[in-house]
């Protein structure tokens, strides 16, 4: 079974988004299978009750921001009863949050579009049709949608395929984004967790925390270490494909080292050929559009950042970028299988505060902000 996620867009044009960070990564390990029915339905009903208070409480661009921590999402999906360990935790969390918040937007401010696999696919049409409940121009959100799959697909070259994408929004245009990829070698299931804030970068450092158990050989081009390379390989994209070949062609009986991931035959190869006529027609203005030019993906990618170490000298980075079950069990089990009754009460316990008016700070209210502790950072 492969799984895969692409954008069928052409340039993606440089938009005036709001800026963005990469709050995280987690590795989990790969599980078949999915929450039967009768979990599912009430992770929905738990879900749902949760995001009311917490946009009550907090607001929308709160529980953005909170989804986009690797640890505090992972204990969300502790505390709705689903493997603490598994893959699945983010496909299903993902679900359940989405199918909660339906019918929820006008009142809660907060959209959700996306998903796994063909789904995923779906998330600009998701996302524009929300945009007349929108104070920001929807395209921007599709960009940044777009950008932050690119990255983590072709950018950081880490071998995990994405196959799970979700972009959660708000009115005034915050946004983050939760997204998983999968390695079949090791498998392992890798999240991604991106966040909107102001002045950073998709191509520099995009990260801000980093949650990984396997590390291997990843070329990671938004490190900081390789700007020149990034900029180098800017800069072949828009020569004429016969210069760049003849440059190549003077190196090719170089032995080139293992770490590089990428065969001279990748430089030579008609394919690469045909893709730098596209960059070189489309004249990219930097990296950060030439990644998102449709057609260069983590080939394209390699080869460039290849071509600059040896005609430039530009080396790119070969660094890696890379608890909470006790609340009502977990579906296989561990630490114990899901209570239902415990499970049930949790739902009308929070209805109850939902429908409460003027609650203040009641012991009720206190007793749910617990929940902000699975997330509190030294």
């Amino acid at each position: 079974m492969e799984f895969g996620f692409s954008y069928k867009a052409g340039l993606f044009r440089h938009m005036p988004v709001k800026g963005f960070m990469k709050t995280g990564t987690a590795n989990l390990p790969l599980h078949w299978g999915k929450a039967p029915p009768w979990l599912f339905n009430r992770m929905k009903k738990l879900a749902r009750e949760i995001i009311l208070i917490m946009v009550r409480d907090y607001g929308s661009q709160e529980i953005i921001r909170r989804l986009s921590d690797p640890f505090w999402f992972q204990a969300l999906g502790c505390v709705l009863g689903f493997d603490w360990h598994s893959s699945g935790l983010t496909t299903t969390v993902c679900g359940a949050l989405k199918e909660a918040g339906k019918g929820l937007e006008h009142e809660t401010g907060l959209y959700i579009a996306g998903g796994k696999g063909g789904t995923s696919r779906k998330t600009p049409s998701e996302i524009v049709g929300f945009g007349d409940s929108l104070n920001t121009d929807p395209e921007n959100l599709v960009y940044a949608s777009r950008m932050a799959a690119k990255v983590d697909s072709a950018a950081v070259q880490d071998s995990y395929q994405l196959y799970h994408h979700v972009f959660f929004f708000n009115r005034d245009g915050d946004w983050s984004v939760v997204q998983q990829g999968l390695n079949y070698d090791t498998r392992y299931a890798r999240r991604y967790h991106w966040l909107s804030s102001e002045k950073l970068d998709f191509v520099c450092e995009p990260h801000k925390a980093i949650c990984c158990n396997h590390r291997g050989q990843t070329l990671n081009l938004v490190a900081a270490e390789g700007k020149q390379n990034r900029k180098a390989s800017g800069s072949l994209a828009i020569e004429h494909p016969d210069k760049v070949f003849a440059e190549a062609r003077k190196i090719m009986n170089l032995d080139l080292p293992s770490r590089h991931q990428v065969l001279k035959e990748d430089i030579s190869s008609k394919r690469m050929y045909t893709i730098l006529i596209k960059t070189y027609e489309a004249q990219p203005k930097d990296f950060e559009s030439l990644l998102g030019l449709q057609g260069v993906g983590p080939k394209t990618l390699r080869s460039l950042a290849l071509l600059s170490e040896l005609i430039y000298g530009a080396s790119p980075s070969f660094k890696d970028p890379v608890r909470y079950s006790y609340a009502h069990g977990g579906k296989d089990g561990h630490p114990y299988p899901v209570n239902r009754a415990v499970y049930d009460n949790s739902i009308e316990f929070l209805k109850e505060i939902v429908s409460e008016s003027n609650i203040g700070e009641s012991d009720k209210k206190k007793a749910f902000k617990q929940l902000s502790m699975f997330y509190k950072r030294s």
